[in-house]
């Protein structure tokens, strides 16, 4: 197994993890929401109170988690599934039948591992994020040792097989010479697209208090912020 190897499955396996540990902390906020409304069932009627909403975007949130954590999942098991084929040199040399029946062998392994089952939901996801191509996206990317940031980038391909986002930042790195643009590849679990400006209906409404992610004016960077007024549409999330 090769260093990258080991580094990719290593990668997808603390994701898987962080996924989990933020999937646990939105289920333990469900659960107390649910409480509160079993216990006082009369707050929803009171004016203001988002409760509701609030319970939604709590369930919205916990099925984008899953969703993600299967897409990892299925990510580190293609991972694991192309380093099984190819065992020491010593168990190459042990290994009996003809030539033809190895290869009716290989395809029969390449048949099962490699044909992804789909469902259609997931179908739909890819093909989403197949229509990203040229559009702008926010994207969590490590920009020195283990720290990451959120940029906003441009989509330049996305990867149906790995799943994997090629993107760019389009603001020219001040630290390097020449003002060069930096690439990225980056897991779907990284990227949050914009909801289209065809379609501002499709903006999410954010009740206040709720963390979000907003730009800087006049650059590519994003900063967490919270939400104040309940009637402004916001255009990102974390």
């Amino acid at each position: 197994m090769s260093a990258p190897d080991t580094a990719a499955i290593f990668e997808s396996a603390k994701e898987i993890d962080r996924l989990r540990d933020e999937l646990k902390e939105v289920i333990q906020e469900i659960n107390k929401l649910h409480k509160k409304l079993q216990t006082t069932p009369e707050v929803v009627e009171k004016p203001g109170d988002t409760s509701l909403s609030r319970l939604r975007h709590l369930y919205t949130r916990g099925k984008e988690l899953s969703e993600n954590e299967e897409n990892v999942s299925n990510q580190l098991l293609k991972q694991l599934d192309a380093l099984l084929p190819s065992g020491p040199s010593g168990q190459q040399r042990r290994r009996t039948g003809t030539a033809e029946g190895n290869d009716q062998k290989k395809k029969r392994v390449k048949t099962d591992s490699d044909i992804p089952k789909l469902s259609t939901s997931m179908r739909n996801h890819l093909d989403s994020c197949a229509d990203l191509k040229g559009e702008e996206v926010a994207a969590r990317v490590r920009v020195e040792g283990d720290k990451e940031e959120w940029l906003v980038v441009k989509v330049e391909n996305f990867d149906r097989e790995t799943r994997v986002f090629e993107v760019v930042d389009e603001e020219p790195a001040e630290d390097e010479e020449g003002g060069v643009q930096r690439k990225y590849k980056l897991p779907m679990s990284h990227i949050i697209p914009f909801p289209k400006k065809t379609e501002p209906g499709s903006a999410p409404d954010y009740p206040p208090g709720r963390p979000v992610l907003a730009v800087y004016p006049g650059t590519s960077a994003l900063y967490k912020a919270t939400v104040v007024n309940a009637h402004r549409k916001l255009f990102i999330r974390i």
